[in-house]
């Protein structure tokens, strides 16, 4: 991020002292201040809390000075969700960020107000928005990295849009030959989906990984609290 650069210089302090900061090398610290570098969340956090921002004031003050223009539109909120128009169509959504340690306590707060925010936040820049919940989950296992382009490794962060569960019932299949995050009982999985059998009530469920630890399977509409459509993701 460009902006690290500016609040870096603003603070007197130099790459060395902003590594010992955040606890990352200088040379991590060289790449995280390039235009478009990808910081894991966790760092992320760590140096929006040494400036006193938060995450979504981070990504503003990056595309602020980037040129955009957003300042000039108001943002919004649909879902639960905060939307920040840009440029070219485009919008920053800000989402609840689900991380591997806290599945348990998303599935058990599902349907409660609970539910709906988390204290982890996560920004993504979206081309058009769709009517549902944007949430934000960190993918557990190598179940879905099979090294393409569509890869979603261990660790990856990925933003999913909801899908009403009264969808899965039509007869058009808007969710296959698509990744989504299924939103179980007792789990949450991240999987490539095959097809939707409304006659049966069932998903199926591929692996991109074709390890014999990884098996496809049928996934029962009655299993699924929730279902997420992934539409970007972050590794």
């Amino acid at each position: 991020m460009y902006v690290l650069k500016q609040l870096r210089r603003k603070k007197g302090i130099s790459q060395s002292d902003l590594g010992r900061e955040i606890g990352v090398s200088l040379r991590t610290v060289q790449l995280y201040e390039k235009k478009g570098a990808n910081i894991p969340i966790k760092n992320l956090t760590k140096i929006a809390d040494y400036f006193d921002l938060s995450i979504a004031e981070l990504y503003l003050h990056e595309l602020n000075d980037s040129g955009g223009s957003y300042a000039n539109k108001q943002p919004f909120t649909k879902h639960g969700n905060v939307f920040y128009p840009l440029d070219y169509g485009k919008y920053l959504v800000m989402g609840s960020l689900i991380l591997m340690e806290q599945q348990h306590w998303y599935i058990d707060q599902i349907g409660t107000k609970n539910s709906e925010g988390n204290s982890f936040q996560m920004g993504f820049i979206i081309d058009f928005l769709e009517d549902g919940a944007y949430r934000a989950f960190e993918v557990s296992g190598d179940s879905m990295n099979d090294g393409s382009i569509n890869a979603i490794p261990n660790k990856a962060i990925v933003l999913g849009v909801e899908i009403p569960k009264e969808t899965l019932s039509k007869k058009e299949d808007t969710i296959a030959n698509m990744p989504c995050m299924l939103i179980c009982r007792d789990r949450i999985l991240c999987k490539w989906i095959t097809k939707v059998d409304s006659e049966n009530e069932t998903i199926g469920c591929q692996n991109l990984n074709k390890s014999p630890e990884y098996q496809d399977f049928e996934l029962p509409f009655s299993e699924i609290l929730q279902l997420f459509k992934v539409v970007k993701k972050q590794t």
